[in-house]
């Protein structure tokens, strides 16, 4: 489960040591074949976004969840355009293909039980 509004000057090269060492372990997740299911909670932004939690075999998010790695107003500002309505929202991404599904956080424990089952069966 992922949930960050970025580093922040006090967390220092810590935070990002723990990244890398996040990195670092779903490469051997995926060597050793083990799927990676990445939830993502509102807000999930900045560097947490743009690596690790991106990248899950499945991508879940919760409901209106905020997910980016700059905020609106910086894109804004960068691009000189106005940004789609619900941009960086969890709908605009699931339809836009960047997450698989989204589930409300009741659900979520009956819904990686099921993914599982599905990802984990014998052929």
């Amino acid at each position: 489960m992922s949930s960050s509004g970025g580093a922040r000057m006090q967390e220092g090269i810590l935070s990002l040591m723990q990244m890398a060492k996040t990195g670092s372990a779903l490469a051997e997740l995926e060597k050793a074949r083990i799927p990676y299911i990445s939830i993502l909670t509102d807000p999930t932004t900045a560097g947490v976004m743009a690596s690790y939690s991106s990248i899950g075999d499945i991508v879940i998010s919760e409901p209106g969840a905020l997910l980016g790695f700059a905020g609106p107003r910086v894109i804004e500002q960068t691009i000189k355009q106005k940004l789609p309505e619900g941009f960086q929202r969890a709908k605009f991404l699931l339809e836009h293909g960047f997450v698989d599904t989204i589930v409300d956080r009741k659900e979520l424990r009956d819904t990686v039980i099921t993914i599982l089952r599905f990802l984990l069966q014998k052929k």
